[in-house]
């Protein structure tokens, strides 16, 4: 039977009203709708490590002091870093405990998170959104972590950044974004350092401008429905996935397209699909799939950005305003991401 018109932009409403409810505190009060900035990284600054979802090793974390110790850094660990739970690294109160220290700790001016896994959305209602409003500090990562970056985004309204984990490849181009922007303060803009090997791939052509949110789109569609996803109103989305069949990548823009989510957002970026398979036959390409989604909502979109599992990695600030450029691939930030005071 065919679905009314009306019954189906009906639908559709309350699908995209879903996605706006405002969340309360336990206290009964609105969260907070101005966006605060963490103050700037300075060399001598200690940085908080910790593992809020999968299992690390002494090793691993010897690997990741080295490197933040290179940047200039200190580094204080977590309680409860190298803690197991089955694959988890530690139980969820200690876990969740380990952020609301390092955001209370005032020795601490950053936190990074040592790897990604799984594990981050099971603590979401164990942490102190009030408590890390009012102590804004960096907080980075990727993979599992984009349940942080955009719990912490929406519900304490903090700038959060998606970007290396304490264990990446600290490489030239991917301090290089660390630096600009969370040291210098700059608004930059992001480019592929080198075309030829990560393509740019034109979904449709265009600019367009609004706050840049998103992260890794497996642990992104597992959030929907929560109260802990920001607005998408004239948002910038961006994704990245790693090892997951088309049919799969297809599912999870679809649940994001009838969750209400897509028909608001003002432009697109899928960066990386690393391992990513056609799967069983017959199957779309990847391309195929991201054309039948993004096309009809004419908006600027593209596909191959520094984003995602891979060794160069841009540093994007979630919930700061940008202009995209689809034909050229760039991300141009409109403000810096983090305070100088």
């Amino acid at each position: 039977m065919l679905i009314k018109r009306r019954e189906f932009l009906t639908t559709c409403g309350l699908a995209t009203l879903a996605t706006q409810i405002p969340v309360l505190t336990a206290q009964g009060k609105p969260f907070p709708n101005t966006i605060r900035k963490p103050p700037r990284l300075q060399v001598g600054d200690t940085v908080g490590l910790i593992s809020p979802a999968g299992i690390v090793d002494a090793k691993d974390i010897e690997t990741a002091q080295k490197s933040i110790s290179q940047l200039g850094l200190k580094v204080k660990l977590g309680k409860h870093i190298l803690d197991r739970y089955g694959y988890l690294a530690g139980k969820d109160a200690d876990r969740a405990d380990d952020l609301n220290l390092m955001f209370s700790d005032r020795s601490i001016k950053a936190i990074i998170a040592m790897r990604g896994g799984w594990g981050c959305n099971r603590i979401l209602p164990l942490l102190n959104y009030s408590l890390i409003r009012s102590h804004p500090k960096i907080i980075m990562g990727y993979s599992d972590i984009t349940t942080l970056l955009l719990a912490i985004n929406a519900r304490s309204q903090l700038i959060t950044f998606h970007g290396p984990v304490a264990t990446s490849t600290w490489n030239q181009f991917t301090v290089d974004y660390f630096k600009r922007i969370l040291f210098n303060a700059e608004a930059v803009t992001m480019q592929n350092l080198n075309p030829s090997e990560v393509r740019v791939e034109i979904i449709a052509p265009g600019k367009a401008r609004g706050k840049l949110v998103g992260g890794n789109l497996s642990v992104l569609s597992a959030m929907v429905g929560s109260p802990y996803l920001p607005s998408w109103n004239k948002s910038i989305l961006f994704v990245e996935e790693i090892g997951e069949d088309v049919y799969r990548v297809d599912r999870m823009l679809t649940q994001l397209k009838t969750a209400g989510i897509l028909n608001q957002i003002a432009g697109f970026i899928f960066g990386q699909c690393t391992n990513c398979h056609l799967g069983d036959e017959p199957s779309f390409t990847l391309m195929q799939v991201l054309q039948d989604h993004i096309l009809p909502l004419g908006i600027p979109a593209w596909y191959g950005s520094m984003i995602g599992h891979i060794k160069d990695k841009f540093t994007l600030p979630i919930g700061v305003e940008v202009e995209i450029d689809a034909e050229l691939g760039t991300i141009r930030m409109l403000e810096a991401a983090v305070s100088l005071v």
